[in-house]
């Protein structure tokens, strides 16, 4: 019963009292197999479950069923305050509730003989009819525990528990530590398996040789779970072998359908911004020999081709006015003319020459370090603490200043060209500011791109939005009410995006205590987000070990992709937003192709967790940080130059490079001090942070310079 993922519009569905936006959930369409067993005509109201009759009259109001639901009152003599319409979710868990076969050991025979079928199957059909094991497994093991038969749930656990694959032994522990019907109940992972259809992908053949089996046997344990619990996604072609199967499974409720990754994605970049005149009118600042007459004036540039060059119109690109982007303030457009002046400087990256490093290490951090974070134009740090705190260095000269206060402002001239300088305090000036509000750890930080503003997240289960002129907290946003794990600001400004705990990702604004869109459709925590170059959409990974992508303007899911082994905790797109990186848990970079949702590549070699991505300002390089104290530098434009993309695009088994060895260019390490950012600046210099635990209480930043040629 899988559904697309809603999403909710605060414009359409206006927030309660509470501050909470409520989570719909949809329900699949009535069927004539479902039924409600052991219900009489018309029995005696006391007799009834009330959470049946909850279910029936629910069903009957969300398919606008009013005489039916009329009669049904009527026939059982329902009074308005005898039975409370239940949720939605309340039908879902009623409708899926499991059926007794009467003897328990029958599944343990069934199961047996199924995976004696499987194992004699044909080589080529063989590992597609492998894919059931699992979800039969589990949902055998759910039937026993649902009707009572604790001892042989036990036993059929401990016996075909361990031949399942590594990569769901997390999920079996879950499950297995569930003996009584009590505990399905507050489980979250059995209400997932009870009520999503677990994903298979298979052949036609494959699929033809199952139901021949089915039939033959007339095993009805394994026709039921099939009817009731999987979904067999049937494409047309020859079986896939084991290699392709394994490198997509994983996730928590099976693969993506191919319908999943049908919708259109612009994943090209926006038109940027004509910067010309501002260009110009810098450079006349510049060779106007600054007033003095003695001065000889400098000779007028000529016009940089940086910003006279045509640019082509992307394709693949979305409308500017897609959705609404803020517009650009005059110290933006400087500040991006400025940009572009300093990466014209940059040395492009390859094979034979790899970049300068730069590692700031953390040392004497009493408190746990928890997350960290540099600016865009690498002038600052951000430092997250276990202990609720958030610091903030200056990695360049100019230290960082407060702004005067209002009586002050009130003598400086606003029309200046100089404001932004003469409205801050030069006594206030310090290395670093301490930023204090939350309650808990702090999971994430993140920049504004005006460098004014910095918001961060907490497992206290706020997100808060700093000012970074007069190092206060201005707003606090409520509404994940659980840890929220990562925050982010949108590359344009003014929109952000958060994950956590509840399963869910959230598009808010700055200007507004409420997210404008909360995306649903994780089946466990939120680990990461992160925003596309382009600002219109949003890819989010998840400890149900699938990553999704999702459309700020409509809300949808457009792209699910599976293949990892574990928790995804960090995402990096590329430069020109065609592909996406994703790592975590699983010590493993999977990329992706946004324009169709294949998985093109596994880049293995790391020990640890994957804890951050970065690609380098020209897309040549893709660089991973980890737990293990190492990075790797991968070579991104010999993978590209690999692809063959009209293979990907008529394929549904894309060929996928798995020869990490091929890519790696090299690997640096550090002493003990875990990786745990990754950060390209304008000139493509890589500055790296690590930190290591001393028993002070203070943290102060080391800068370490290694230059690798």
């Amino acid at each position: 019963m899988d559904v697309d993922s809603p999403i909710l519009d605060i414009f359409t569905n206006p927030p309660s009292d509470s501050g909470i936006v409520p989570l719909k959930a949809e329900l699949s369409p009535v069927t004539e197999e479902m039924k409600i067993e052991n219900v009489e005509s018309t029995p005696p109201t006391n007799l009834l479950d009330k959470n049946v009759l909850s279910a029936v009259i629910q069903i009957c109001k969300k398919y606008n069923l009013k005489k039916t639901e009329e009669a049904f009152k009527s026939e059982v003599h329902i009074s308005p305050d005898m039975v409370s319409v239940g949720s939605e979710t309340d039908v879902n868990k009623l409708l899926s509730a499991y059926k007794s076969e009467g003897n328990p050991d029958l599944y343990k025979d069934t199961y047996a003989d199924l995976l004696k079928f499987v194992e004699n199957s044909l080589d080529i059909y063989k590992h597609e009819l492998g894919t059931i094991l699992y979800p039969m497994f589990i949902h055998m093991y759910l039937e026993l525990v649902y009707n009572g038969y604790k001892d042989q749930a036990v036993e059929f656990m401990r016996t075909y528990g361990p031949k399942q694959e590594d990569y769901y032994q997390k999920d079996i522990l879950k499950f297995a530590s569930i003996t009584m019907k009590e505990q399905m109940r507050s489980s979250e992972i059995v209400e997932t398996f009870k009520s999503n259809a677990f994903i298979i992908r298979m052949s036609r053949d494959t699929v033809s040789i199952l139901k021949r089996h089915l039939n033959e046997k007339d095993h009805s344990i394994l026709s039921n779970i099939i009817k009731n619990h999987l979904y067999l996604d049937m494409y047309e072609g020859v079986a896939r072998n084991k290699g392709q199967i394994e490198i997509t499974a994983g996730g928590m409720i099976g693969e993506a359908k191919r319908e999943d990754n049908k919708a259109k994605v612009f994943y090209g970049l926006l038109k940027e911004p004509d910067l010309q005149c501002f260009y110009q009118a810098e450079e006349d600042d510049d060779g106007d020999g600054g007033g003095d007459p003695d001065k000889p004036k400098k000779k007028k540039a000529k016009k940089d081709s940086l910003f006279y060059k045509k640019v082509k119109t992307d394709p693949n690109a979305p409308p500017n006015d897609r959705i609404p982007l803020p517009e650009l303030k005059d110290t933006d457009k400087l500040e991006k003319v400025k940009a572009i002046k300093e990466s014209s400087k940059r040395i492009t990256l390859s094979a034979e020459m790899l970049p300068s490093i730069c590692c700031y290490t953390l040392l004497n951090t009493y408190y746990a370090v928890s997350c960290t974070e540099i600016s865009e134009d690498a002038s600052m740090l951000a430092v997250g603490f276990s202990d609720s705190r958030i610091k903030v260095w200056s990695l360049i000269p100019q230290k960082l200043k407060a702004m005067k206060n209002a009586e002050q402002l009130q003598d400086i001239n606003l029309e200046a060209d100089d404001v932004l300088q003469r409205i801050m305090e030069d006594r206030s000036a310090e290395t670093t500011k301490t930023l204090i509000g939350h309650s808990r750890s702090v999971s994430k930080t993140s920049f504004s791109p005006d460098k004014t503003l910095l918001l961060s997240c907490s497992v206290d289960g706020t997100v808060r939005l700093w000012s970074l002129l007069i190092w206060t907290c201005l707003v606090v946003y409520k509404g994940h009410l659980s840890p929220v794990w990562d925050v982010e600001f949108s590359p344009h400004g003014y929109y952000f995006v958060t994950g956590g705990h509840d399963k869910t990702a959230r598009l808010w604004v700055t200007d507004n205590y409420q997210p404008v869109r909360i995306f649903v459709g994780h089946f466990s925590d939120v680990d990461c987000v992160k925003f596309h170059p382009n600002s219109n959409y949003i890819a989010s990974g998840s400890s149900d070990r699938t990553v999704r992508i999702w459309d700020c303007l409509t809300g949808s899911q457009v792209r699910l992709m599976t293949g990892h082994k574990g928790a995804v905790t960090v995402l990096s797109f590329s430069i020109d937003g065609r592909f996406l990186a994703s790592a975590g848990m699983d010590n493993s970079v999977l990329i992706w192709d946004l324009a169709h949702g294949h998985l093109l590549a596994v880049f293995g070699g790391h020990n640890e967790r994957i804890e951050t991505l970065a690609f380098s300002r020209d897309g040549n390089i893709l660089v991973s940080g980890s737990q293990d104290c190492s990075i790797k530098l991968w070579d991104f434009t010999k993978f590209t130059e690999d692809i063959t993309f009209d293979d990907i695009n008529v394929c549904h088994n894309p060929d996928i490079k798995k020869n990490s060895d091929h890519y790696l260019l090299r690997t640096f390490g550090t002493k003990h001090s875990p990786v745990i950012t990754v950060f390209f600046t304008r000139r493509n210099v890589l500055f790296t942070v690590t930190y290591k635990k001393s028993d002070d209480t203070e943290g102060i930043v080391k800068l370490l310079y290694k230059n690798f040629n």
